[in-house]
Parts: structure tokens; C-alpha cells; sequence
């Protein structure tokens, strides 16, 4: 088939449906992930493939890519997003969550990379973003799990970045800020320069040209779509 292929992850809703559907928008065929059963819908809408499962079960990743080669007969783009990890007092949280922040976070992407990269390796090229956070550099006592491993998964992506960059994969990070399908108050409001949160539609716009040919030459980066709200230059 001519068209490119793009995987994504928790796309059943919020901004991982956004980014199906602009990449749909733009020519992709379209494989969808999410436990809610939202990816079926969202894929029959857009004609492409949709399953029910989980980032952290790698059966499922694994499923996910076997039917979209099925079907599609190759891989162009994978988008990592997952849901909300645990959140609470940064010494409560159990070892339990800490580890499912490490599968829903991190692992994710790792598990996803050891099944695609073969492929990539084999077309020649490929592109991976991945949806990370504001606070991975700027960490929050809000987001405690969320802001520590995803430190971890922008020096995992700088080292795939570098280890696959001559077979002409590509990988990047995009850090939203709070966007349109987070609960807006006052508070996060005013520390934002732009003074409003992110449409998901905008978020999606920054995955799109990450993963066309136009940012053939930007890879192991680390994109803020923040709207100003991070201080660290």
C-alpha cells in the first residue's frame, strides 16, 4: 500500500484520539490501542484497525503489531501515549504503583521499540514520538511518578536516538502542557503565558510534523507544546 501506517497507543480518547485522527486527516492508515474499548469506534470512524488492551501488557503491544503488519503489510510511525499514572504524598505511594508508573511510562516504550525497530531496520526508516510531560524536566510534586520516569524515558529516547539514526529512525518526545481534557482552574492558568490550555488538536499538529519528512532531521529531542509554561531554557 502506498499510504504510511501509524500506530497509536491509548488513542480511544483525549489527545491520543486527536493525534488518530490528524494523522488519519493527513493520509495515514491508522492501528488503535486502548483499554476502553474507545480505539474500535475511533478506528471503524477513520477505516483503520482497532484493538482493546493495555500499554502494559506487552501480549497486547505485540498483538497490536503483528495485526497491523497483518493487515497494512508495514509500520511507518509509532505515537506512545498511555494513560495517567499514580499520583499522591511523594513517600506514600507504594511500591506497587511505582511499578505500574514503570510499565505505563517507560517500559511501554521500550516493549514497543523491541517490536517495531526490526521493522524499521528492514523498510529503511521510521518514526517514533512519544507523549511525555511538561514536568519531566521540571518536576512536580503534583505529578511525582509521572515527573520521575519520564526523566527516565527522555534519556532512553536520547540513546535510541543515537543507536538507530543511521537506519533512518527517528524518535522524539513531545512534553504537552496542561491541555483542553484536564480539568482547567485558576492556578495552573496563571502560570501559563499564553493563558490557556492546550487544545489536544494543537498537541496532535506537533505529532504530525515530528513524524513527516519534514523533521527529517530532528531526532532524540525533547519538544515542549506547553505553551510557555516551563522556565528552564
Amino acid at each position: 500500500m502506498s499510504e504510511k501506517v501509524a500506530i497509536i497507543t491509548a488513542a480511544g480518547q483525549g489527545v491520543g484520539a486527536a493525534i488518530a485522527g490528524e494523522l488519519a486527516t493527513a493520509g495515514y492508515q491508522v492501528s488503535l490501542l486502548s483499554n476502553s474499548g474507545g480505539a474500535l469506534k475511533l478506528a471503524a470512524e477513520l477505516g483503520g484497525i482497532g484493538l482493546t488492551g493495555s500499554v502494559t501488557e506487552p501480549s497486547d503491544l505485540a498483538k497490536l503489531v503483528d495485526s497491523t503488519l497483518e493487515k497494512f503489510g508495514r509500520i511507518d510511525a509509532v505515537v506512545n501515549n498511555t494513560g495517567h499514572p499514580p499520583k499522591g504524598e511523594l513517600l506514600d505511594i507504594s511500591d506497587a504503583d511505582w511499578h505500574l508508573g514503570l510499565d505505563l511510562l517507560l517500559l511501554n516504550v521500550v516493549r514497543m521499540a523491541r517490536l517495531v525497530t526490526p521493522i524499521f531496520v528492514k523498510q529503511g526508516r521510521g518514526a517514533i514520538v512519544n507523549i511525555s510531560t511538561f514536568s519531566a524536566f521540571e518536576p512536580a510534586l503534583t505529578f511525582p511518578v509521572s515527573s520521575t520516569l519520564r526523566s527516565g524515558l527522555a534519556s532512553f529516547t536520547k540513546l535510541y536516538a543515537d543507536r538507530y539514526a543511521e537506519a533512518g529512525i527517528r524518535i522524539n518526545n513531545v512534553l504537552p502542557g496542561y491541555m483542553d481534557n484536564y480539568p482547567e482552574s485558576a492556578e495552573n492558568l496563571a502560570k501559563i503565558p499564553l493563558k490557556r490550555y492546550a487544545k489536544v488538536q494543537e498537541v496532535a499538529k506537533s505529532v504530525r510534523f515530528l513524524l513527516s519528512d519534514e523533521a527529517g532531521y530532528i531526532t532524540g529531542q525533547n519538544i515542549r507544546v506547553d505553551g510557555g509554561l516551563t522556565r528552564s531554557i
